[in-house]
């Protein structure tokens, strides 16, 4: 049947999916729902197009490799498949990352027997010299291992199958096409009754990987934070404004800051020129001097080589009004981020919308997250930012009584345990009498931390004075939030039960 065949080793692409689909139910006809979906494959071919192989015969789907690249420095060799996998979005691929890991390898029943499996193999070691990527390392099933599990143990079968005294159609293979075991996994793939949950932890040590030099650290270990706890009192105009946020800028960049965080619409003061409009129209107003605080805020980041979270300001977007702020990076690049969740006094007074974006940024500290205020007070935007490699959240926020601080201050510290990472929070102190409905402020700016031995027991790395306008310098270590992802007393992140639940973005 396959004398006229033609065998094409080639990158998988979207429109293959309803034939890999049919492939994978017939591969892994023993556990059920073992296939990928459309949206899977989807965002696999997206995010990392060379590192999905697959082999086609006739038109067919004959054998499969999935993989992304992970930065292994950060994962535990005792992990599970769903930390490599990291949800749907493969949150846990990484392009400056060091391993290549294979998520999935296949051939369909009809073709074994072919060598197929060491054309994939080979595809992989390839594409891992290409990339200068240290390794190739993968969880790997023992599916002959459950005739064998009431006499051996994991490591006797596995020693075995190294003699050849037992063939395990997996395994064997593996092992003749210079992987290793590098460590047994227990409960690695649930599900996978054949091979009782066992995995072998593969690896492939590329001897041609050579270690990229650094003539400088761009992974700090230690951020220091400045957070501005800013005082709310009236400019004679714009340009005293701008003073202001200059001395902040000096004062906190001189300390060696990594970032500089603002309050929420902090820059509310100049509302006042506003004041014979109604509320709606003023806050309208005041979103004109949004685009010129950005580009000052840009020049400020260069300048005074800083990372700058510019809080937040009103900008008009077509006949919508929305609280944005901008992460004004030190290299000049710009992003911007949406407050998601309004509250109902800006509804009612101001018309504001919430925005639709949520997302991590890449900084030269590693992964930040910025949530507007209220947005801290939802549990699952966090999670979101943490499953894509959060280690400090950003609040800039803006509360009028103690009751609404109380509510930011319990649910970010909530959100650093829950999310294993840092929160910074910063607000604004003072009053300002002739801005209407932005009467009174209360703030006490901290940076709150998770809850165990390596940090302060009360979870609190330090606050600001209540009410007084003031800086808070703070530097945090993310070695230790590695630390305690791996061996804390308790570990959220690793221990949900995404058996029982799990948390997705709608498309």
């Amino acid at each position: 049947m396959l004398d006229s065949a033609t065998i094409e080793l080639r990158n998988l692409r979207v429109k293959d999916y309803e034939e890999l689909k049919l492939s994978m139910i017939e591969v892994y006809s023993s556990m059920e729902n073992a296939y990928w979906s459309k949206a899977d494959i989807k965002t696999l071919v997206n995010k990392f197009p060379d590192g999905q192989f697959c082999i086609i015969i006739d038109g067919k789907i004959a054998g499969c490799a999935l993989s992304i690249i992970v930065d292994y420095d950060k994962i535990d060799d005792d992990h599970k498949y769903t930390d490599i996998v990291g949800g749907e979005n493969f949150s846990t691929h990484n392009k400056n990352g060091n391993v290549l890991y294979g998520i999935d390898v296949f051939i369909h029943p009809e073709y074994r027997g072919m060598r197929l499996g060491r054309r994939l193999y080979e595809a992989r070691k390839e594409l891992c010299e290409q990339l200068n990527l240290k390794a190739i390392i993968f969880g790997g099933r023992i599916p002959n291992y459950g005739p064998y599990a009431q006499e051996l143990t994991p490591k006797k079968y596995i020693e075995k199958v190294k003699l050849k005294e037992i063939h395990d159609p997996v395994l064997s293979f593996q092992l003749s096409n210079d992987f290793h075991v590098k460590k047994v996994i227990k409960g690695y793939l649930p599900g996978d009754h054949e091979s009782k949950e066992f995995a072998t932890l593969m690896e492939w040590n590329n001897i041609y990987y050579t270690k990229p030099e650094k003539l400088i650290d761009t992974k700090k270990k230690v951020v220091r934070l400045g957070l501005v706890q800013w005082q709310m009192r009236l400019f004679k105009d714009y340009d005293a404004l701008v003073s202001q946020i200059e001395f902040f800028v000096d004062a906190v960049s001189d300390y060696q800051s990594d970032f500089i965080l603002f309050p929420e619409l902090f820059n509310a003061p100049l509302m006042a020129q506003f004041n014979h409009l109604n509320e709606a129209e003023a806050i309208r107003g005041l979103s004109s001097y949004t685009d010129r605080l950005l580009e000052t805020f840009r020049n400020f980041a260069i300048t005074y080589n800083i990372n700058i979270i510019t809080g937040s300001m009103p900008q008009a977007v077509g006949e919508h009004m929305y609280n944005v702020g901008f992460l004004c990076r030190r290299d000049g690049s710009v992003e911007r981020y949406e407050k998601l969740h309004i509250t109902p006094a800006e509804e009612s007074a101001w018309g504001m919308k919430g925005g639709n974006s949520l997302q991590t940024f890449d900084t030269d500290c590693g992964k930040i997250g910025v949530l507007i205020c209220y947005d801290v007070e939802f549990p699952e935007l966090p999670r979101l930012l943490a499953e894509e490699g959060m280690n400090i959240l950003f609040v800039p926020f803006m509360t009028d009584t103690q009751n609404g601080y109380s509510r930011v201050k319990i649910c970010a510290q909530a959100r650093a345990v829950e999310n294993e990472c840092y929160v910074a929070v910063a607000g604004s102190v003072g009053n300002l009498p002739k801005v209407n409905n932005m009467d009174i402020q209360y703030s006490q700016s901290a940076v709150f931390t998770p809850s165990d031995f390596a940090f302060p027991v009360n979870g609190i790395k330090a606050e600001a004075t209540p009410n007084t306008e003031s800086t808070l310098l703070v530097d945090v270590d993310l070695d230790l939030l590695k630390e305690l992802h791996n061996f804390g007393s308790v570990r959220n992140m690793k221990d949900r039960r995404k058996d029982l639940y799990s948390l997705k973005r709608k498309k």
